[in-house]
């Protein structure tokens, strides 16, 4: 099978049931998901060099539900019963969320990206998880999309801001504080 199919040069894509311009608010939205998979994917890594198997497991995980993420806003024509992406996986994040961030201390003033090589590694799935959401919002405003990736999206970059404090604290690493910041969390 060869990898190139010439069928893209002229500036369109395939989607499920349908070919559109590759700057297609859905192509957009489903490409940025496609990144931050990448990113995530190289989090992976790091938390398996760090040894923290949890994170590592959430991380693979995760991978694979972004990918159902892009392939349920890639159909032209929506139909609820090929979706992928559930409550249920929003409600497991939100666990994942409440249970590392037990282990994280108090949070008082603006966390500046950054610390471990893991934390700065999650900092940026957080920051192009945020665009994805933003993007999907863009995309929702004007198809029908599945609800559930947006929400799934919102709730994905608390997850990583509450993974990146956790990988600092297992590193033994503090977060990095905004110095201009007062105590704004109490």
């Amino acid at each position: 099978m060869k990898v190139y199919t010439k069928t893209g040069d002229k500036g369109k894509t395939s989607i499920i049931g349908g070919r559109v311009s590759k700057d297609d608010p859905r192509i957009e939205a489903y490409g940025t998901i496609d990144e931050l998979n990448s990113f995530t994917g190289q989090a992976v890594f790091l938390a398996k060099e760090a040894g923290f198997k949890e994170l590592y497991e959430q991380l693979v995980e995760i991978q694979h539900e972004l990918f159902d993420c892009g392939s349920d806003l890639a159909y032209a024509k929506q139909d609820e019963n090929k979706y992928k992406v559930t409550a249920a996986m929003i409600s497991k994040l939100e666990k994942w969320i409440d249970e590392l961030e037990m282990e994280n201390p108090p949070i008082e003033r603006f966390i500046l990206p950054g610390g471990s090589g893991l934390s700065s590694a999650l900092h940026v799935c957080r920051t192009v998880c945020r665009r994805a959401e933003r993007l999907t919002v863009t995309l929702w405003r004007t198809s029908e999309i599945n609800s559930q990736v947006r929400m799934y999206l919102n709730r994905l970059s608390d997850y990583f801001f509450v993974a990146a404090r956790n990988a600092n604290v297992r590193s033994g690493v503090p977060d990095v504080e905004y110095v201009r910041s007062g105590k704004v969390f109490r």
